[in-house]
């Protein structure tokens, strides 16, 4: 994923402030439009900045949802890097669903905006998958599986079982819009939840 020629140079506080405020206004355009519902003008319009300052920090949008995708992919595999394989295995996943769960409520729209991304057949992301998401999920399938042969969890496959906590967990940020009629203003909704999901996790995978 190529950057733009501007972020080589060591930038000002003032361009700091201004990207900051652009990649802001971008995940907002972003996450609610798709990438190719998404204009430049609607980025502008968001972040109150026009269009060739813009032009300035970033090549164009998808020199913006590039750099969007980076960094959420930081923060995206850092749960999933912190299972232990020193810890207690159950608690362990129960703490992992948790965890995604919590990064549901913080970063709904990076949650949408990942979504968006994966259902367009990861363009802009293919290469991040393949090198930084699948290592890592080969290897904590493998840990899943030798805590399965241990007897320290019921039997279960681990991909799917880490694909059920994504889909279990995303289905809050991703579907918000339906979540919200459905469970019709209803309060705690993501602490209902983390209850239900433990519950589920706990059942499923107690030996």
């Amino acid at each position: 994923m190529a950057s733009s020629p501007q972020s080589a140079r060591k930038p000002s506080r003032i361009q700091l402030r201004n990207r900051k405020r652009i990649l802001e206004a971008a995940l907002e355009v972003f996450s609610s439009h798709g990438y190719r519902g998404a204009t430049l003008d609607q980025i502008a319009d968001e972040s109150g900045l026009s269009k060739p300052n813009i032009l300035y920090y970033f090549e164009g949008k998808e020199d913006i949802h590039v750099h969007l995708l980076n960094q959420l992919m930081e923060s995206w595999l850092e749960p999933l890097e912190q299972l232990d394989p020193a810890g207690d295995p159950l608690q362990e996943i129960l703490e992992y669903v948790q965890r995604k769960l919590e990064m549901t409520r913080e970063f709904p729209r990076e949650s949408r905006l990942f979504a968006n991304e994966i259902l367009q057949g990861a363009p802009r992301m293919g290469p991040h998958l393949q090198a930084g998401l699948k290592p890592l999920f080969d290897e904590k399938c493998a840990l899943i599986e030798r805590w399965v042969q241990a007897g320290a969890l019921a039997a279960t496959d681990p991909r799917h079982l880490i694909f059920s906590i994504w889909a279990t967990t995303q289905h809050y940020a991703d579907f918000d819009a339906q979540v919200r009629v459905l469970m019709a203003g209803e309060k705690g909704v993501l602490d209902g939840a983390g209850t239900h999901l433990e519950t589920m996790f706990r059942k499923l995978l107690t030996p």
